[in-house]
């Protein structure tokens, strides 16, 4: 067997395990709180996130794979796309657990701003080392930017109505 399987495998493997851990442990606490919040029109429904978010991590896995791969590892090209990929995984698996610890929708917004721009300067540091690794950044990007349109929007909604940590006084 291609022992490049193994390689690919585990590049759509790790992307996939944080999202789903911390989806497991925060996910029904999260969504006790969030359905009382007031959502705008255009949320999209629950049902789309994990299809969403699977495909969307595939792809960034994938394209972390490519990036390795053609940048020679952790040691040469691919050293510093890498470390703001592993940045950018961190800020994607905190965002749930910041959403139900902290019950702060303005946190919630600012991080989502902070991780979609982890997320365009991942896409642009990849495309320098492997130009589909980066078109592949560009699905992804997008849902972040919507992400943080559709946080700040809740933000905005609920204001005063005692649905923050900051409003609750805690």
């Amino acid at each position: 067997m291609n022992p490049e399987i193994f390689k690919i495998a585990g590049a759509l493997v790790v992307p996939q395990m944080g999202g789903l851990v911390h989806d497991y442990l925060t996910m029904s606490d999260f969504e006790d709180w969030y359905q009382h919040l007031n959502v705008p029109p255009f949320k999209p429904p629950t049902s789309i996130a994990l299809p969403m978010w699977t495909s969307l991590h595939l792809g960034m896995g994938y394209a972390s794979y490519l990036v390795w791969k053609d940048g020679g590892g952790l040691n040469g090209a691919a050293r510093v796309p890498m470390a703001l990929y592993g940045t950018k995984l961190a800020l994607n698996w905190v965002w749930t657990t910041m959403s139900v610890k902290l019950r702060s929708l303005k946190w919630i917004f600012v991080e989502s701003l902070v991780h979609a721009g982890a997320v365009a300067a991942t896409g642009i540091a990849f495309f320098k080392v492997n130009k589909i690794a980066g078109y592949i950044f560009i699905p992804y990007f997008a849902w972040c930017s919507f992400n943080s349109l559709l946080n700040f929007e809740v933000y905005r909604r609920n204001l005063g109505e005692g649905r923050t940590i900051e409003e609750e006084g805690g």
